[in-house]
């Protein structure tokens, strides 16, 4: 009888460890997931059915369909697929949390992702080439036909080759670094261009129908 009492004491306390270490994760990394309900899921719905991941409700209860556009955002970005909108897909998202919060790293997160995008887009361009990628980017979350979050306009769907191919995820060299700070410091190569094309890969027929700016390299600049 005292072994079993010490059984099942051992269990009862490995339980209640285990259920307070779950509880400190959830309340320390904010997840969302299959079967939470909130704000925090609003955002995350409303963020993949602008962006073309989600087609349901913004009801703000993560049932099977939240979780399906999980999964594709997460598979189309380099992330983990699991469902869960833990810490980096949230930062993927643009959406804050605990511990993303920060001012400063939220600044440093930008300019990585930015430099991620220069790196991947343009390397091997002119160097003032480069800032003019960076400066589309930058262009894109100020006007309204965009998400107005540095990951939203970089992950938004189809909107970078770099992104959908997975070179996104290669490591940006210092040159993609100065040029992305460049273009955050204000230098606009292409005086407010939204989009750009390669004209030699473009087979897009709509992309050549916009107002053309100005040439860089092998990218034509346009509103």
């Amino acid at each position: 009888m005292k072994k079993f009492i010490k059984i099942f004491s051992l269990i009862s306390i490995l339980a209640i460890s285990i259920f307070l270490i779950e509880s400190l994760y959830s309340t320390v990394y904010a997840l969302s997931k299959y079967g939470s309900r909130g704000e925090e899921v609003k955002q995350i719905q409303t963020k993949l059915k602008r962006w073309g991941y989600y087609n349901g409700n913004v009801d703000g209860i993560y049932g099977s369909q939240t979780l399906s556009a999980v999964k594709y955002f997460q598979r189309k970005n380099g992330l983990t697929v699991d469902g869960i909108a833990g810490p980096a897909t949230l930062k993927a998202l643009g959406i804050m949390n605990s511990s993303n919060s920060s001012g400063s790293t939220s600044n440093n997160s930008n300019l990585y992702l930015l430099s991620k995008v220069v790196y991947s887009e343009a390397r091997g361009e002119p160097y003032k080439g480069q800032v003019a990628v960076a400066a589309v980017v930058l262009n894109r979350m100020a006007s309204s036909k965009f998400p107005n979050t540095m990951a939203g306009v970089v992950y938004q769907s189809g909107a970078f080759t770099a992104v959908a191919d997975g070179q996104i995820n290669l490591e940006p060299d210092a040159t993609a670094r100065k040029a992305a700070q460049d273009a955050i410091n204000g230098w606009d190569p292409t005086s407010g261009c939204l989009y750009y094309f390669n004209p030699n890969t473009a087979t897009s027929g709509w992309i050549w129908s916009r107002p053309q700016v100005i040439t860089i390299g092998k990218h034509i600049f346009c509103k």
